[in-house]
């Protein structure tokens, strides 16, 4: 019997999406197809159309337009050079026996393309990874749903492996703690781990060990009932940082930024957090932002930019972010470890 050759494993890295330019139209095609996204604003169909159409897209896309042109660099969206690099670097470290492709959840390069160009290449099997360290439906859900959306239209369907979290990674914690050395951790009078938020509702509707919110420290310790909360995962994350660091109860916060519309978000808010460390005699505050592993509009201008402002209106000194991991070396090698732990 003839021999058939080993094809490639594909490696599909996703991240959430960026406009294609800072102009306000782009910025307002980025918008509109991100927030339509039912699990990104999990109501009804009509009332999404309404809202997004209606209410957020003629107001919000001129003001983050403004944001993306502070956000922009001469090479392009933060989150898409930063994107590219860590590909090119993660193909260098895997070898021939891989083929890694980059795409965004929004706009481009689109799941669709990249996985054309995989499927092109004759791979054998694909791994999904989404570049989301805690799992949230409205991240790494929209894009399994994404993949397994297009994969749908194909006669052909390769062997599918789908990363669903690595929120307390060794290799995940090690690369963001070599970022933290970067700067002189002692000299700070506080730490905060501050993440992405989500409506609460998503968190309830999420909830299948019926145990969401009913105390005020639920999501403070991870076990089966809630294993597959983003909360939870997020104080699983900052609890084997603290570890790393070596940080003592009152010297750290866990929050929640990126809070929209009226609804009740996840607390505590991180501008809330900056109040209360003001108020306990805080001048020095480091960031770390654990849900971003690249840094995007939510790191670079809101923690480095509005939050610095804000806190040094308040009478403080300093408020420092923790870069994100971008393409950095160490979690280049991290990320391979987890992949090769999923194959």
């Amino acid at each position: 019997m003839a021999k058939i050759a080993k094809s490639g494993i594909g490696v599909l890295i996703v991240n959430l999406g960026t406009p294609n330019s800072p102009k306000k139209k782009d910025v307002k095609e980025y918008l509109k197809e991100f927030l339509l996204d039912s699990r990104v604003i999990d109501i009804n169909p009509i009332g999404r159309n309404l809202l997004v159409r209606g209410a957020i897209l003629p107001f919000r896309a001129k003001s983050s337009a403004k944001l993306y042109e502070q956000l922009w660099t001469e090479e392009g969206s933060p989150l898409k050079v930063h994107g590219y690099k860590l590909a090119e670097k993660l193909q260098d470290v895997l070898g021939e026996r891989f083929i890694v492709e980059l795409a965004m959840r929004y706009q481009n390069p689109c799941i669709q393309d990249a996985l054309d160009n995989l499927l092109n290449q004759q791979i054998s099997s694909l791994i999904v990874v989404p570049l989301f360290p805690q799992y949230a439906s409205a991240t790494t859900g929209s894009v399994h749903q994404e993949v397994m959306t297009v994969l749908a239209n194909r006669l052909v369907v390769p062997d599918v492996k789908f990363i669903n979290s690595y929120y307390d990674h060794p290799k995940l914690i090690e690369a963001f703690i070599a970022k933290g050395k970067e700067h002189d951790i002692d000299s700070y009078d506080h730490v905060l781990f501050s993440y992405h938020g989500l409506p609460k509702r998503q968190l309830i509707k999420s909830d299948s060990g019926n145990c969401c919110f009913q105390s005020d420290d639920c999501c403070h310790n991870l076990d089966a009932a809630n294993q597959h909360c983003y909360s939870a995962q997020c104080y699983a994350t900052t609890k084997a940082l603290v570890k790393a660091l070596n940080l003592p109860l009152e010297k750290y916060s866990t929050c929640f930024q990126s809070r929209l519309g009226k609804d009740p978000w996840l607390e505590p808010y991180t501008s809330e957090v900056l109040k209360k460390r003001y108020a306990a005699g805080d001048r020095r505050i480091l960031v770390f932002c654990p849900a971003f592993v690249a840094d995007c509009l939510e790191t670079t201008i809101e923690i480095s930019v509005e939050y610095a402002e804000e806190f040094e209106e308040m009478g403080g000194e300093h408020l420092q972010l923790v870069e994100g991991l971008n393409a950095d070396d160490v979690w280049v090698r991290g990320l391979k470890t987890i992949i090769l732990e999923h194959l």
